[in-house]
Formats: structure tokens, sequence, C-alpha cells
């Protein structure tokens, strides 16, 4: 199963590409989209063209979206929330099935601890995945938010299995 994480933001948005066999999962490419200062539309436009592109060229099966936790700041919340909206409309464009969880749900998925720091998550992402080097925070938070989602999947099969029957 081929599984896009994403770790949406404003300023830097994470992607992350993985294959999942059994218990077994492998990069397949990851990265961050780094968005700068310009005007929220254009950010939101980048989103949307280089998301294209990933899902064309990396042809995921399934994607992983973190969802909206709540922030302190509400206008901080709003545009991460037009951010989601953009990934989410390519993954729906694309066909993808989807699933969101939350912040804690990731970290507690990858690291058994729903409280981990970014450097625990990205040290975890890179002992799993057997990378070379650490990814940078947003791009480990992706491919967490994949793991998590590769982790879910046998579970959801049997629901789905025991409610067909």
């Amino acid at each position: 199963m081929r599984i896009l994480g994403l770790d949406p933001g404003t300023r830097q948005f994470g992607w992350g590409v993985i294959d999942a066999r059994g218990s077994r999962a492998v990069r397949v490419d990851s990265g961050c989209i780094r968005l700068g200062d310009g005007p929220l539309c254009a950010r939101m436009l980048v989103i949307g063209d280089r998301l294209g592109e990933i899902i064309a060229k990396l042809a995921p099966m399934r994607a992983s979206v973190e969802s909206l936790f709540h922030a302190r700041n509400s206008q901080s919340a709003l545009k991460l929330g037009h951010a989601r909206g953009v990934a989410l409309y390519c993954i729906s464009r694309a066909g993808l099935e989807f699933s969101e969880f939350t912040p804690a749900e990731i970290k507690k998925s990858v690291t058994n601890n729903g409280r981990a720091d970014k450097r625990q998550v990205a040290a975890m992402v890179t002992m799993v995945l057997g990378l070379g080097e650490m990814p940078g925070a947003d791009e480990a938070d992706a491919l967490a938010a994949a793991l998590c989602c590769a982790n879910r999947l046998p579970s959801e099969r049997a629901l789905k299995q025991g409610s067909a029957g």
C-alpha cells in the first residue's frame, strides 16, 4: 500500500510517501514545500500545484493528513485550515481514500508517546524507515502521518470485514 502523509502548514508543508507491506515500511520520497511569506492565496496555489505533481508522479493509493488541533492563535488556526482544505481538495480530486489523525495519535503511533517532541518523532521515523539522516521536522511529521496510517490499516480492514459479515 503506497501512502501519502501530509503535515499541512502555510509557510512549510511537509509531505512523505511510503510503501507499507505488512509490518514493514519503506520511504519512497519525501520533502517540504517551502512557501515563504507571500500572499496567502499565492501560497495555497503553490500547495495545490505541488501536491498535484507529487500525487501524479508517485501514485499513492491512500493519504493521511494531520487533523486540526486547538491553536492559541485563532488566525493561525484559520490559515492552517486553508492549507488543509487545499490538501483535502487535491486528495479528493485524485480519488484517494484518506484518514485524519490528531498530532497526539500520530506521535503515539510512531513513538509510543502522544506528547513526544519533534526531535523524538524525527528520530523514530529515521529509525523505522532506515533513513541515512534525520529529516526536517515538517517532513518527519508527514512521514509519521503516513506510518500512523499504515499502522492503523490492519485494524480498519478487520473492522470492515467484521461489519460486512
